[in-house]
Order: C-alpha cells, then sequence, then structure tokens
C-alpha cells in the first residue's frame, strides 16, 4: 500500500551539519513545493541557523536554502491557497511571510511580517478567502464535472468592499494570545492582538479552522490531558481602518482517556491536536501519549435537542424546530493503545462525506483523501479512516520490526534511537506523502490510490483519473498523481481523460483547452511508446500560444464594431473558404484590421518564422506518417491544428505585405518560386482531409507526391523539440528505491526513455535556444535563463525587447510556463 519513492539527505560533513530542528515542521503547497526547517550548526557549534529549506518534488536535489533571519526556532509553516507564498512563525512571536522573487521557485524574499514580542507561536494560518470545492467521490462515474466538483457556499474570513477576501493571517501564542495581520491592497499590514479569553492560560497546542458563516474556530489545550481542550469562535472585522478582533468561549470537551477508568493516568500529555480540515471546525483529532505509547481519538460537534421538563411540556409542547438546541462534542472514533506517534498529517482532498454513519460505499472506502497519517516513533507509518480510525494501510520504515521477537527487542534497545518522521505532510491529492526523519532526511513515500486493497485495474485507473480531473479543475499540479502510472496505464489514462473533457460545456472546454493538452504531455511522457507525443503536445501549446498572441493583435478599423472580433472573423472565414490559393483567401478579408506598426511586425519575426518552419516540416514528413514514434505525427490528422496554422498563414501573407521582412524565411532552390503559396495550397489540401473529425480521410497520393517533392524545392529545418527533462518522475516507474543528495543533481543513468528521445535532443556544445521567444543563445548562453519545473523548457530570465507586442506575449508566461509548471532559476552555463 505505501512504498519509498526517493530519499534525499545531506552531505555528511565533519564540523558543519544540518541538524533537526526541534519542533521540525513542514508544508506542502498545492504546487508540489515542500518547505521544511532545519539547524545550521556553525563551526564552533555555538549558535544555530535557523534554515528554511524548500524544493519541488521533481527535483528534490536543487533544495533553495534560505537562512530566515528567526532568532529562534521556527514552529510554525504554512502556505497560502495558491501555493505562491509562504509564511513561517517562530518561538520568539514573529511571523514572516516570503514571496517568490521573479516568479522563481528556487528564488524566495521575505516581504512583510508581524510579531508578538517574546511570545512563542504555537498554531498559524492563512485566514480563508472563501473559494471551497466538494469532491464527491460517490459521483466519480458521472460525465458532468460540476456533478463531481461543486463549489460549496463558504464565506471569506474578510471581506473588502465587492466582496472581494482580504489576505492576511492569524496566529495563536503560548501565552492564549490570537494576532491577526491584514494585507491591504498597498502593501501595508494591518495587525491587532487581543486575548483568547478573560482568563489567560498557558496553551501548549493550538489548531485553527473556518466556518461557512466566515468566522474563526481554534481549538487550544495546555498540554495536560486532565485538563479540557478549549474552543474559541474569533470574528475579524476592520473599523476605522483598523483591525478589530471579537472572541467567544464555544463548548470544550475531555479526552475520554482521561474519563476512562482504566486508562485514567495512562496518557497524561495531549501531543497532537488537529481539526480534521481547514474549513471543518465540527471534527478534531487529538492524540494523548506517555513515554512508551498513544491513543488517538476523533470528536465531531454536532446540535442536540435539549430534552424538556414534563412540566413545561404541558404548559406549552413543544414540537418541531421549536426544541431548544444545544452544541455538544461527541466522540466519533477511539483507537486502542498504540505505539507513540511522532507527526500526524491529514488530507487535503475536500471530500464530501454524505454518509453521517460512517459507512462508505464499497468502491470509495479505500479512496486516498479519505485517510490521514500517523508517524509512530518505531518509524512505521499507518494510514487510518479519518472518522472511523481504521487501519488502511501500513509502511515499515528500516528500522521498524515486523516481527517481534525478543532478539529483534534486544537489538532495537542496543542500536540507540530508533530513526522516525518528526514531522509529515500529505500531498493534495493524498497519493504521496512527505516525511522528514530524525536525521533531517527526506523521504518520498508513494500512498496506493486502492491503499493496499486489492481493487480491479479499472478500479484503480478510476481513481488516477478522477484526480486528475480533479487538479484540471482546480490548477493545482498533478505530479504526485504520475508516481502511480505504470508505462501500460499511460494510453488508457489519455483517452478517458479526453473522454472526460469531451463531455464538458463548450465553456468549460475551453477554460481547461490548454492544461488537458499539458496533463497529457506529462502523462505520454511516462511511456516509451507514447514519448514522441510529448512534442507534439508543447508544439501544440505553442501554436494555441501564437495564435492567441497574433490574432489579439489585429484591430477593427471602426470604433462601432460588430459582435465579432477581427479573430473570430478571420477563424469563419477561413474556415467557410477552403480554397487552396492563398490570396483568394485574402481577398476576403477586410485587410485594414491588419494594419501595425513596422517595429511591431519585425519584433514578431521569430514567432512568425516557427510557425512557417513548423508548417514546412509537418508537410515534409507526411509521406512518413506511418511512422508515430516521429514528433509532429499527431498533427497530420488534427484538423483544430491545421486549421490554426492555416489562419496564421493567411494573416502572415497580409503581414508580408506591409513589412516584407517579417515574413519566415525559406532556402529555395529556386528564385522564382512563391514558397508561401506552395505550403499553404498543400497545408489546405491536407486539412480538408480531416476538418471534420468524424470524417477524416486519407491524404490521396497527388499530395503525398508533391510534400515528397519539398525536400528539393526547399530546405527542411531541424525542429528544436524540448529537451529531456531532468526530473526524477521517470526514474521511479520500476518501483526501485532512489537515494538523492540535496545539492548534487542525479545522473541519467537507469533512464528508461532518454534513448527513445536522443534523436530529438541537442548535442552539448550545440547552440541553446530560447523556447518561448525563439531565440539562439549560443552553445555557452551568457544570459540568466530559467526552466521549467516540468517539461525542461528553457527561456531567459530577463526580455530582451522593449516592443509592447512582445511583452504581451512575454506576460502568457511570466507566472508559469506554457505548460503550466513553475520556473527555476538556472547556472550560467547550462549544458
Amino acid at each position: 500500500a505505501m512504498d519509498l519513492a526517493y530519499v534525499c539527505e545531506w552531505e555528511k560533513k565533519p564540523k558543519s551539519n544540518h541538524c533537526p530542528s526541534i519542533p521540525l515542521v513542514c508544508a506542502w503547497s498545492c504546487r508540489n513545493l515542500i518547505a521544511f526547517t532545519t539547524d545550521l550548526k556553525n563551526e564552533e557549534e555555538k549558535d544555530l541557523t535557523h534554515m528554511v529549506h524548500i524544493i519541488d518534488t521533481e527535483h528534490p536535489w536543487d533544495v533553495y536554502s534560505v537562512n530566515s533571519g528567526h532568532t529562534e526556532v521556527i514552529t510554525c509553516l504554512e502556505w497560502d491557497q495558491s501555493g505562491s507564498r509562504l509564511l513561517s512563525a517562530d518561538a520568539d512571536g514573529h511571523i514572516k511571510c516570503w514571496s517568490m522573487t521573479d516568479h522563481l521557485a528556487n528564488s524566495w524574499e521575505n516581504t512583510v511580517g508581524s510579531m508578538v514580542e517574546g511570545d512563542p507561536v504555537v498554531a498559524l494560518s492563512w485566514l480563508h478567502n472563501g473559494v471551497k470545492l466538494a469532491l464527491h467521490v460517490e459521483k466519480s462515474g458521472a460525465s458532468n464535472f460540476g456533478e463531481k466538483f461543486s463549489r460549496v457556499k463558504f464565506s471569506p474570513s474578510l471581506t473588502l468592499f465587492g466582496g472581494k477576501p482580504m489576505e492576511g493571517w492569524i496566529a495563536v501564542t503560548i501565552s492564549g494570545l490570537v494576532t491577526v495581520s491584514l494585507l491591504k491592497p498597498n502593501g501595508q499590514v494591518l495587525t491587532s492582538t487581543e486575548s483568547l479569553c478573560r482568563l489567560r492560560c498557558r496553551v501548549a497546542l493550538a489548531d485553527v479552522a473556518f466556518t461557512g458563516g466566515g468566522n474563526i474556530v481554534v481549538a487550544t489545550s495546555d498540554g495536560s490531558s486532565t485538563s479540557p481542550v478549549q474552543f474559541y469562535k474569533v470574528c475579524v472585522s476592520v473599523v476605522n481602518e483598523k483591525c478589530k478582533i471579537d472572541t467567544e468561549i464555544l463548548p470544550s470537551l475531555f479526552m475520554r482517556c482521561t474519563t476512562d477508568p482504566a486508562r485514567k493516568d495512562k496518557y497524561p500529555a495531549i501531543t497532537h491536536l488537529k481539526f480534521l480540515a481547514r474549513d471543518m471546525s465540527e471534527q478534531v483529532l487529538l492524540c494523548a501519549s506517555n513515554q512508551n505509547s498513544s491513543i488517538v481519538e476523533c470528536w465531531s460537534l454536532r446540535k442536540e435537542g435539549l430534552p424538556v421538563n414534563n412540566i413545561f411540556q404541558q404548559i406549552s409542547p413543544v414540537v418541531g424546530d421549536k426544541q431548544p438546541m444545544i452544541l455538544k462534542w461527541r466522540i466519533l472514533s477511539a483507537t486502542n493503545d498504540l505505539d507513540r506517534v511522532s507527526a500526524v498529517a491529514l488530507p487535503k482532498l475536500p471530500i464530501s462525506l454524505t454518509n453521517t454513519d460512517l459507512k462508505v460505499a464499497n468502491d470509495t472506502k479505500f479512496f486516498p483523501g479519505l485517510g490521514l497519517a500517523l508517524a509512530f516513533h518505531d518509524g512505521s507509518v499507518h494510514i487510518v479512516h479519518r472518522l472511523s480510525l481504521q487501519m488502511m494501510a501500513v509502511f515499515y520504515g528500516s528500522s521498524s520490526q515486523r516481527s517481534v521477537d525478543e532478539q529483534a527487542i534486544k537489538r532495537q534497545r542496543t542500536a540507540g534511537p530508533l530513526v522516525h518522521f518528526k514531522a509529515m505532510q500529505l500531498s493534495w491529492t493524498s497519493l504521496a506523502l512527505a516525511g522528514i526523519d530524525s536525521h533531517g532526511k527526506l523521504s518520498m513515500l508513494r500512498i496506493s490510490p486502492s491503499m493496499g486493497h486489492v481493487l480491479d485495474m479499472n478500479m484503480s485507473l478510476r481513481h488516477l483519473l478522477f484526480l486528475l480531473e480533479y487538479c484540471m479543475v482546480t490548477g493545482y499540479d498533478w505530479w504526485d498523481i504520475l508516481l502511480h502510472v505504470q508505462p501500460n496505464m499511460v494510453q488508457n489514462l489519455v483517452e478517458k481523460l479526453h473522454e472526460e473533457y469531451m463531455r464538458q460545456n463548450a465553456a468549460l472546454q475551453q477554460v481547461l483547452s490548454t492544461r488537458i493538452v499539458a496533463m497529457k504531455a506529462s502523462l505520454c511522457k511516462l511511456s516509451s511508446s507514447t514519448i514522441a507525443r510529448v512534442c507534439d503536445y508543447h508544439a501544440k501549446l505553442f501554436l494555441i500560444a501564437i495564435s492567441c498572441t497574433l490574432k489579439s493583435l489585429l484591430r477593427p478599423h471602426f470604433l462601432n464594431t460588430p459582435d465579432k472580433s477581427p479573430g473570430d472573423r478571420l477563424t469563419e472565414i477561413c474556415s467557410k473558404i477552403t480554397d487552396i490559393d492563398i490570396d483568394k483567401v485574402m481577398i476576403n478579408l477586410k485587410t485594414e484590421e491588419f494594419v501595425l506598426e513596422m517595429t511591431t511586425l519585425q519584433s514578431l519575426q521569430q514567432l512568425i518564422q516557427w510557425v512557417g518552419d513548423f508548417v514546412l516540416y509537418l508537410l515534409a514528413s507526411l509521406p512518413n506518417q506511418g511512422s508515430p514514434v516521429r514528433p509532429g505525427h499527431s498533427f497530420l490528422r488534427d484538423g483544430a491544428s491545421l486549421g490554426m496554422f492555416r489562419e496564421l498563414m493567411v494573416v502572415i501573407r497580409i503581414w508580408g505585405l506591409l513589412k516584407p521582412s517579417c515574413l519566415p524565411v525559406y532556402t529555395a532552390t529556386s528564385d522564382t518560386q512563391d514558397s508561401m503559396s506552395l505550403l499553404f495550397r498543400l497545408l489546405t489540401k491536407l486539412w480538408l482531409c480531416c476538418r471534420e473529425e468524424n470524417h477524416i480521410t486519407e491524404p490521396d497520393d497527388t499530395l503525398i507526391d508533391e510534400c515528397c517533392l519539398l525536400p528539393s524545392q526547399l530546405l527542411i529545418p531541424n525542429i528544436d523539440w524540448l529537451p529531456i527533462n531532468d526530473g526524477i518522475i521517470s526514474k521511479l516507474q520500476n518501483k526501485q528505491l532512489v537515494r538523492l543528495q540535496f545539492g548534487k543533481a542525479p545522473g541519467l543513468i537507469g533512464h528508461t526513455v532518454s534513448s527513445q528521445f536522443d534523436a530529438f535532443v541537442r548535442a552539448p556544445g550545440q547552440p541553446k535556444i530560447d523556447h518561448l521567444r525563439r531565440l539562439h543563445l549560443g552553445a555557452y548562453p551568457t544570459e540568466e535563463c530559467k526552466s521549467c519545473t516540468r517539461c525542461g523548457c528553457v527561456t531567459m530570465l530577463k526580455s530582451p525587447n522593449k516592443v509592447t507586442a512582445v511583452k504581451q506575449w512575454e506576460q502568457r508566461w511570466i507566472k508559469n510556463c506554457l505548460c503550466g509548471g513553475l520556473w527555476r532559476r538556472m547556472p550560467l552555463s547550462y549544458s
């Protein structure tokens, strides 16, 4: 059910060393970035530097380590909803907000912060932005995404004028204070601090959750299991440009193990206190421990009718809704005595549990998001159902004992303290678990979609497909799902994903159009039989982006324009007029809408050249169409993409009349040959064969013969396909543990699909290319570059061009690559 995918550890040095901090904390973002802490001892070992490390799960060795500037140990780390900002808080009451610099995953800076001087922070959370999606696992077979994933009515913690949620964070300190910091649109921070209740007392553990009405609920414990676990409602508002906090006490609870005569004094300390989800303040998980063992309890807050005395019943009978109600904590479930719990990780999937009595339909009871993870001091990890606490899966660490025999126990005792996870986080789909152990080593565990139970292949595929759709709808990164995709599943998953996508309405399809292409590309990378299609999908993303950018530059000639934009009219006319002569198609367009400044046209030449080169490459490869291992193969039967190329050829032809130097450059054998007319004629013939998806016909012999002649008429360009991504995912498919070291990139040994890809990769020493600007950078680039964490696409960090049209093109991928991956800064001499 669970196995180790990879481990990444620090280089062992004699004097300076990373050691795990106490307490050690980690956080996992929806973009699959993991942040965790260690303390760095200096050579004299007199004082410690409190470090924050950020890694991308695909390149765990490429760690970004920053001296946090915290003077005391870091107690909390929290990502925001977008996964692009991180909060850190320490034992001196300082809270810092970290943001990406230039949208780079390996470059961070501390921008703003707040503090409660000298008061350690025990709980920290971003305020809720009001966005909540419910997953209906029981409807995973439904055709409509709206049935599988529904938006839940949920109020933000605080709203600005017009209902926009206000950003900020809330923290709870050890002395019972709650502090709220609000980020104003102008960059200033409004901070306010209040006591949780009149009688302040020590808070050893706390957690924060949110209610649908926009309130905040704080749970606190003083660490003793004989004391009550207290709950408070916190309301935040802004009055006269100042932050105002109101608190109200809610019903409290005593752990069951302290009221049970058999266990009365067995578990003196509460060691973990967590709400089951950030937006479920009605359910809480508690763990009480002694030196050697723990017990875990799950509690639920319910409304219960208050019994009315018979005397009052006779005077005024209570009917239906009039019965007085009271909020009361009830225990849902409890475990038996367990080994001592060292860390807890809760699922982030917002699964809608319609069955309140804990009974879940047979096909969904092993769904990943239903389980929470418990790590134990013996090195093992258990996944238990988040409500019933029943065991769902187990992982035995290298030091944990499967068979408890006397010799093993003796060996355990003499070997010193066992290695165990001190901090854990589940991924956003609950298919992976990251743990930081007592040596500061990062372990990545796969969690089977079937939770270790034997489900048929179709059910496992359905789980993966459902979670891929969830990532498609939310925009979250899907790396953790790829961990479970075997080469024999790829074709099936791509087809099923496409089928589900085609069932959605046109508007939703348009919104998700690029995301599904990026998803298909990342899936196809995992199988040697589909590896060539990766190039096609990336080319399609590039084509969509170019088409949108160039068409957006067209301007209507008159201000009182009709309903359709020039770009829409261009599409409509090109699809109606099937003439193979480019000039006859051009006559039907209002050429005045295509007038642009000369500098703008010249600045677009590299993108125009790519369109021209790609069309020539596709047509020249048509005679070899029987070979699906060649990049470009899927375009030959893709009517929509060929239609886009045809439209762009018409636009380029018109712009060439205004500025001939912006036209694509071809090396032709004849001076009199009109290369663009020739290519447009052949492209139109090919497009006519497959423009109707349901009636695709084979190209006729004359078209194939003409395409065979192309290499003798024009020089066929080499297309710069993307380099192989140097990530870890393709090395994990054989289920063998991969051992890595922070700061040291592994070699490509054991790379299963690289040999298939050799034909499309540039050899070392050849000129490098900016994949998005289509500029040559030389064999040894002097410009700083960034690469995509997912597809390996490379582009310059700073724009060399100041023309507005180019800036508009660059804005498309300033935050993310066209495939949706994050950017990371590359060393200057990248190879």
